[in-house]
């Protein structure tokens, strides 16, 4: 069964290891996937999909993303 859970910017940048600010700043130029829904204005991911682009996005310095 896939997780359905969604994540914040804030779940994002502590799975990767990077500020939240980071993160917006990733989907401001396009570095990320887009949100797969958003709620009350804020944009969610969910966590397959940022799974699925962590495994695929070049290495940030030796930084990888942890569970």
């Amino acid at each position: 069964m896939a997780d359905r859970r969604l994540w914040s910017y804030r779940e994002i940048a502590a799975h990767i290891g990077v500020q939240t600010d980071t993160v917006r700043s990733y989907r401001k130029h396009g570095l990320m996937p887009p949100p797969d829904t958003v709620e009350h204005g804020k944009p969610l991911w969910y966590v397959e999909t940022i799974r699925r682009w962590v495994a695929q996005r070049p290495s940030n310095r030796g930084r990888r993303g942890v569970d």
